[in-house]
């Protein structure tokens, strides 16, 4: 299975020549997730070679214009390329009002959106037998949420050789991909571990966007393999940041530090900053791990066994 993030547009609520507003693409598996739709995300998509009727799901953190600007327009695309499979849209409970007002100007669209909102104690949003997404609560101006998605555990993978070598029957083989110990006629208990090979690494990809600095987000992400924070701002804003509720890329990187996350992506510049790799050398004086995205980054989380299981 795929897990593949690409960036569609790294800036904040100014867009330049070179970013655009806010907007995320995850591949996992054969799904395609678009989290948070500002202006021209669809010119992104056409532009990066990535069809946008392949995207069945739209996950909206907050009802700013630089997160839901395009949402209007790739809706109207999707409706004259023919689409005719339903649209699942999820966002905080302001979405469906502001999703009703392109009903009444510009009439129905020829597919269904199904929308799902999520309140301050939502649990997960999405499930299917290989992905889970959880909206997290984040603190901004408006109510506001980040996504944490994760790949659920895989069944284990039996040992071929081992198939024979025991003559497992296909009872057997349901049973040990579940994990459990093998017994022969005979009362002998063959360890799993000696039947299957190692598990593979649960992947995952944790999306904050537009928030203070909340130390209390670091329990709910720690450890995932590829957190996207916020860097609206420098070091040197930070009266400033905390005036619109925002981050600082340092304080994203601190964030990321008590996470103990693999890798850190900061991005929805201020376009005040003409080079944002003075963001990015601030968040790596606090965690070396880091890098500032440009729109056309692609991330791959490459499937990977697990060690000495």
């Amino acid at each position: 299975m795929s897990f593949e993030l690409t960036i569609l547009g790294s800036s904040a609520a100014l867009p330049t020549s070179k970013r655009f507003p806010t907007a995320h693409l995850l591949k996992a598996g054969e799904r395609f997730f678009l989290i948070d739709c500002g202006e021209g995300t669809q010119i992104r998509l056409r532009q990066y070679g990535i069809n946008p009727s392949r995207i069945h799901h739209i996950l909206i953190s907050h009802l700013h214009g630089d997160h839901v600007f395009g949402l209007f327009g790739l809706l109207s695309s999707l409706g004259m390329m023919g689409r005719k499979v339903p649209l699942h849209l999820y966002g905080p409970h302001s979405l469906e009002e502001f999703m009703n007002s392109y009903s009444r100007f510009f009439g129905p669209l020829p597919f269904d959106l199904e929308f799902k909102s999520h309140a301050e104690n939502s649990d997960f949003i999405f499930e299917s037998d290989k992905l889970t997404i959880k909206a997290i609560p984040l603190k901004h101006r408006i109510p506001a949420f980040g996504y944490l998605f994760r790949e659920k555990k895989k069944p284990l993978n039996i040992r071929k050789e081992q198939i024979e070598a025991f003559g497992l029957g296909m009872a057997d083989i349901v049973k040990v991909k579940r994990g459990e110990d093998f017994v022969t006629d005979s009362g002998t208990v063959i360890p799993n571990s000696q039947l299957t090979l190692p598990p593979f690494h649960q992947r995952s990809y944790a999306y904050l966007s537009d928030t203070l600095f909340d130390p209390q987000l670091a329990e709910i992400v720690k450890g995932v393999d590829l957190l996207f924070h916020e860097a609206t701002f420098s070091d040197r804003d930070k009266k400033l940041a905390a005036q619109t509720q925002h981050s600082t890329a340092a304080e994203a990187a601190t964030l990321a530090k008590m996470a103990g996350v693999k890798k850190l992506l900061i991005g929805h510049f201020s376009s005040r900053y003409k080079e944002p790799l003075l963001l990015e050398n601030e968040a790596k004086e606090v965690f070396e791990n880091t890098t500032g995205v440009n729109d056309g980054d692609i991330y791959s989380i490459p499937p990977e066994r697990l060690s000495g299981e």
